[in-house]
């Protein structure tokens, strides 16, 4: 495989120092280079916004190349037997899928997943905000992430999908495993974990179907069972898979997004004031908030038919590493990348990717974010950090562990 002359030095993604702040590393990928070869995961690094901007909407890469080729064929090995639970439920999710099925699905879940839909539900996120953020003023505060950054887009999508509230404790949990396989080099104690979570989680929403075909009711499975287009309609699994996706992609992000959100703004005094003097600046906030610090650091993608990329040519069979953290912060793209701006008009970040896996629940994360960031701004405006919080081992997927603060 050929090789640039740069090296990814200090792209650490176990490193502690290097998940607490990627930035700096980033920026010297950036002044290295296009595309850096990384060993450790047998990946190409690819850090500029413009680079990140055209791949993600470049059809020679793709989520998955099983639609044209075989294992065998694409110079890879095939995933142990025994991941099969997490390879069936992750495989036939739209995020892991190519035209045509990703087409024919998308299609159907989005006759479901209308902008209406989201309307419809801006009420019901607004009550759970509201009541999440009453009873944690009511306690004083604590820890921000566990109870309001977590139960507030889980509570979300479990409305819409119709899951029962005494049956959502579980839900949690099964995201969690199941999205510890996106991480780099996972072990086999999270594959574990992932297969068990995919079993559970596959069976309840089988169960859950099943009595939706016979007593539809106006949530998001029953759309789902009743969504066709000229006589196609979607598979069980497919059915089973999109639940799972809407729940992993619906709220993980949405709780980074939100608790590494106040995070950023209680390290920036003078910005939050300006927010706190004036609400009409949420919209752009989120917006930068979203771009400065990014839930999403990477997106992978496999090179279906041979690129280049400033000069290098990435052969087909390799994997790259589209890397959303650097883009957001590349200088070539934003003025004064480093600085957080609220105000900032110009801001076309890659948090929510591109192309043909632009994130479908885009407009449904806004409305979360802005109803829990807004209910904190009128009910805690005295909110202030009581310690440094601690970062998760995991650097795709990136967040806290917890943001203790008191009113």
């Amino acid at each position: 495989m050929e090789q640039p002359s740069a090296s990814p030095g200090p792209f650490d993604p176990w490193s502690a120092a290097f998940v607490a702040d990627p930035y700096p590393a980033y920026a010297e990928l950036r002044a290295t280079g296009r595309a850096h070869y990384f060993a450790a995961t047998d990946q190409w690094l690819v850090p500029h916004h413009a680079d990140v901007s055209a791949l993600l909407r470049d059809r020679r890469l793709g989520r998955t190349y099983l639609h044209r080729f075989t294992h065998e064929e694409f110079g890879r090995t095939p995933p142990p037997p025994e991941h099969e639970p997490f390879e069936t439920l992750n495989g036939q999710g739209l995020l892991d899928l190519e035209p045509p099925d990703h087409t024919r699905i998308r299609r159907l879940v989005s006759k479901a997943f209308t902008p209406r839909t989201v309307e419809q539900l801006v009420p019901t996120v607004r009550r759970l905000a509201a009541g999440l953020v009453d009873d944690f003023v009511e306690q004083g505060g604590g820890d921000l992430l566990s109870a309001v950054a977590e139960p507030l887009p889980v509570a979300v999508i479990a409305e819409m999908l119709g899951i029962p509230e005494s049956d959502r404790a579980p839900l949690r949990p099964w995201s969690a495993a199941i999205c510890g396989m996106f991480e780099l080099n996972p072990s086999e104690e999270t594959a574990r974990a992932a297969v068990r979570a995919s079993l559970e989680f596959s069976a309840y929403l089988r169960g859950l179907i099943a009595e939706r075909r016979t007593d539809p009711g106006p949530d998001l499975i029953s759309a789902l069972v009743a969504a066709h287009d000229e006589g196609e309609r979607l598979t069980e699994q497919e059915m089973v898979s999109t639940c799972v996706l809407l729940l992993n992609a619906g709220h993980e992000a949405t709780v980074n997004t939100t608790a590494n959100g106040w995070w950023t703004l209680l390290r920036h005094p003078e910005q939050l004031a300006a927010l706190r003097a004036d609400h009409g600046l949420l919209p752009t906030a989120l917006e930068e908030l979203m771009r400065y610090d990014t839930p999403l650091q990477m997106f992978e993608r496999w090179v279906l038919d041979d690129i280049e990329v400033g000069g290098t040519v990435i052969p087909r069979g390799s994997e790259v590493a589209l890397l959303f953290g650097s883009a957001n912060r590349d200088p070539a793209r934003f003025t004064d990348p480093d600085t957080l701006d609220l105000a900032r008009r110009e801001n076309p970040h890659v948090t929510f990717g591109a192309g043909i896996h632009f994130c479908l629940g885009a407009p449904l994360a806004r409305v979360e974010l802005a109803a829990s960031f807004g209910e904190l701004l009128r009910k805690a405006p005295g909110l202030r950090l009581v310690a440094e919080p601690e970062w998760n081992p995991g650097y795709v997927i990136r967040g806290v562990k917890e943001l203790r603060v008191e009113l």
